[in-house]
């Protein structure tokens, strides 16, 4: 009985030291998960997740690029779109071929965009090249004369519309202007001097007619807040002396398009916007795909510079629904 019993811990420490050698030895010869078979573990993402991730994507890319289009793209678009055309006027004012109407030389109507005018305020530091049309794409690129009112220095009131934030803003400063200031204004037919009359906003009352054979200039931007407009700022100014004779309008007040009045969106796009809007969406579901399959960095890579470029040019389409005075 003894010796049974002094046996009998010896046989109960070689059994547990067995069963631990046999597990590590287990452990040790068993090939280590791969990566992609860790991946194919995981259970896929339902359809409700998928959309909603591609929905997440595309909101994200939109308000990205759209505030990245109006606020620094757009800028420098807008710099670089006033020395081209400042270049092409003062040109055209050396060879004598600068608009001096709603036609070119050719007898054929001006297109949107065509360099008519170069104002300047030294109160507030504008100069810019003003282009024929108010359309929010001919904006883009500075003021826009409003085609049923006569060019700048010609009888009767001409308008020049101006943006308050988007593109460069040209007319954020508008509003500081008072009375007395002046307004330098450069055509093919001589430099105008115009005299501020004052500021108006909504619901201020409308200065007296201007006397026959004299001219008028009306600056008009949004009011309000950067991008929350809450109405037209309007700056009235009086032709010092030597008003000129214009040819007559090709559009009325009646006749002028929708998109180049105060506050006009243009909507003559929207089967490009509907294009863009498409492969945003290709792309934000292959977006998701990839960041479920590849992992996330893998994703990023190869999504992230496409889903840019195709919101910037999204927000490019977006930015011509919006006001024109925005």
């Amino acid at each position: 009985m003894t010796a049974t019993a002094t046996a009998s811990p010896p046989r109960a420490r070689w059994n547990r030291w067995s069963r631990s050698k046999a597990s590590t030895s287990e452990r040790l010869e068993a090939p280590p998960t791969s990566s992609f078979e860790q991946s194919s573990s995981v259970p896929p993402l339902s359809p409700g997740k998928q959309l909603a991730r591609a929905a997440l994507i595309i909101v994200f890319i939109m308000a990205f690029t759209l505030v990245l289009q109006l606020v620094l793209i757009g800028s420098f678009q807008q710099t670089s779109a006033q020395e081209r055309k400042f270049d092409s006027f003062r040109s055209d004012l050396a060879n004598g071929t600068a608009p001096i109407g709603p036609t070119d030389s050719e007898t054929r109507e001006l297109a949107i965009g065509t360099p008519v005018a170069y104002i300047e305020i030294p109160e507030i530091g504008l100069r810019q090249v003003v282009v024929e049309g108010t359309t929010p794409s001919a904006l883009f690129s500075g003021p826009g004369h409003r085609r049923d009112t006569p060019l700048p220095g010609q009888i009767g009131a001409s308008v020049i519309m101006g943006r308050h934030a988007a593109f460069g803003g040209p007319f954020s400063k508008i509003d500081q202007l008072e009375a007395d200031d002046l307004i330098t204004v450069t055509t093919g037919q001589g430099v105008f001097e115009y005299v501020v009359i004052g500021v108006r906003r909504e619901g201020d009352p409308i200065p007296s007619p201007a006397e026959p054979g004299t001219g008028r200039l009306l600056l008009a931007t949004a009011d309000g807040r950067p991008f929350l407009p809450d109405g037209v700022l309007r700056i009235d100014a009086e032709l010092s002396e030597g008003a000129v004779v214009g040819a007559p309008r090709i559009y009325t007040p009646n006749t002028l398009p929708a998109a180049e009045r105060l506050m006009g969106a243009d909507t003559s796009t929207l089967w490009a916007l509907a294009l863009w809007i498409q492969g945003l969406i290709l792309l934000s579901v292959g977006a998701v795909w990839a960041w479920h399959r590849w992992g996330h960095a893998q994703a990023w890579i190869v999504f992230l510079p496409p889903l840019l470029l195709v919101g910037l040019a999204t927000s490019g389409e977006v930015a011509r629904l919006l006001p024109n005075l925005l």
